[in-house]
This record gives C-alpha cells, sequence and structure tokens, in this order.
C-alpha cells in the first residue's frame, strides 16, 4: 500500500512539473527592451506616445520595457542587457550625442542587438554621419519634408516578409515624410505616395548593421496615429523581429 502511494505521489509530482512552467520561465523568456526618450519638437507628444509604446509591448506579455529620458545611456556598459532598443525622440534642436555614447549605440547593434527608431527619430543628431548608415534613412534639415497632416494609403509591398505577412493596405491619418536622405542597403515593407514631393516614399523598412536587425518606422506622429490595428501589430512584430530575428505572431 505505502509503494502504491509512493508511486502516485511521485506520478502527481511528474505531472505537475511537466505541466506547469518554472516560475522564473516566463520572465526569463520576456524580450527585454530599452525606449530611450525625453525631448523632441514641440509637436511630437513623447510623454505620451512613449507610455503608449510600452502598455502595447508589455500588453502582448513578451515582452519587459524599461525606459530612460537620458541619452547617456547610450554610454553605459549595460546596454548589453537589452534586445532590443527603441528610439521615440528627436533631437535635432540640442547638442550631438557624446563620442562615448554614438560608439556606445553602435557598438550595441553591430553586436547584435536589436533597434527600432519611430517617426522622427530620423531628424536626430543632424552631424553624425553613421547615424544615417546605422537607420537607413534620416531627415536632413532642407532636403526632407512633408505636407499637411492628412490620409493616405499605406502599401504593403512584401507580404511574404514576417512583419508585415497578412498585414494589406491600409489607411493612415499622419505625417507622411518625404525626401529623406540615405543610400544604406534597406528592404522595404511599406511605402505611400506623397502629393508633397511627387514620389513613392519609403515610410516602413528593415535593414542589417553588423550582426543587428533595425526595424524603422516612419508613422507616428501622435497618439492618434499610432494607435489603430495595423500601426500596433507592425510595431509589435517589428520590435521583435528587431530583438530576435523572427516573429511569434
Amino acid at each position: 500500500m505505502r509503494i502504491a502511494r509512493a508511486l502516485v505521489s511521485v506520478l502527481f509530482v511528474a505531472v505537475l512539473t511537466v505541466s506547469l512552467p518554472h516560475a522564473g520561465y516566463a520572465a526569463e523568456a520576456k524580450i527585454k527592451a530599452l525606449i530611450v526618450t525625453g525631448h523632441d519638437v514641440a509637436s511630437h507628444p513623447w510623454r505620451e506616445t512613449t507610455p503608449f509604446t510600452r502598455k502595447v509591448l508589455e500588453e502582448t506579455g513578451r515582452f519587459d520595457v524599461k525606459v530612460c529620458e537620458d541619452t547617456s545611456i547610450l554610454e553605459s556598459s549595460s546596454l548589453g542587457v537589452y534586445d532590443v532598443v527603441i528610439l521615440n525622440f528627436g533631437f535635432w534642436d540640442v547638442p550631438q550625442l557624446s563620442k562615448e555614447a554614438q560608439q556606445g549605440l553602435l557598438n550595441y547593434v553591430k553586436n547584435g542587438g536589436g533597434l527600432v527608431p519611430l517617426h522622427f527619430s530620423c531628424s536626430s543628431y543632424q552631424d553624425w554621419d553613421e547615424y544615417a548608415e546605422l537607420l537607413g534613412r534620416v531627415w536632413v534639415k532642407g532636403v526632407a519634408g512633408h505636407g499637411p497632416r492628412g490620409k493616405f494609403t499605406v502599401k504593403i509591398v512584401d507580404q511574404e516578409h514576417a512583419i508585415t505577412a497578412g498585414v494589406t493596405d491600409f489607411e493612415a491619418d499622419d505625417e507622411l515624410y518625404a525626401k529623406l536622405s540615405g543610400d544604406a542597403e534597406i528592404h522595404v515593407l511599406a511605402t505611400a505616395d506623397s502629393e508633397w514631393s511627387k514620389g513613392t516614399e519609403p515610410l516602413v523598412f528593415v535593414k542589417k548593421y553588423g550582426k543587428g536587425n533595425v526595424y524603422h518606422n516612419l508613422l507616428g506622429h501622435d497618439i492618434s496615429a499610432r494607435d489603430y490595428p495595423e500601426y500596433i501589430k507592425l510595431l509589435i512584430r517589428g520590435t521583435e523581429w528587431a530583438a530576435t530575428g523572427k516573429v511569434s505572431e
């Protein structure tokens, strides 16, 4: 009888072990993301879009997101603990990054860290040439621009990529950035036709920088330009892809 009870106990523990994940597994498996923010032009409400971005990612259960409003964090060796860095700022009217921060960010991505530049982050650090190589395309004063904010169709040009698979063309009510500069190789996922530039502009694209993945989305002027299904899906997928090279769903 004792032997039978012992066997039942062993089987119960075995089943419980298989059925329930390790208590720390979920936390260990989460993608560690860092949002660097803290400044932008007055029309870009980073104090609203930053918590929105964090909330969207964390609600998936797949991300652990931290926020820092000081770009000096890019100098820190602790940057390496993050799987992906999200840039939600615009710094064209403030001093350049320190040389240490510049090198810290470049090394982070070169060594395999993910990068997600959002909206006007493409305008930052006008005198830092390698920033254009890192982001793929950047806003140069006197060259880039956009027409009045309004509605336009975002066209998905690669429906085979993991980030855009199953996403169809959609309408955005946003700023349509045009005439960005850069000659780095990029893989365009979505475009829109600009009345301002009279051309077709890449709005969502990916690239490699060293071993790292870069997902760059030029959409997202404010909360209303981010809080809709297609943008949210692309944000989640793009951030996961930048961090891991794959997409869960």
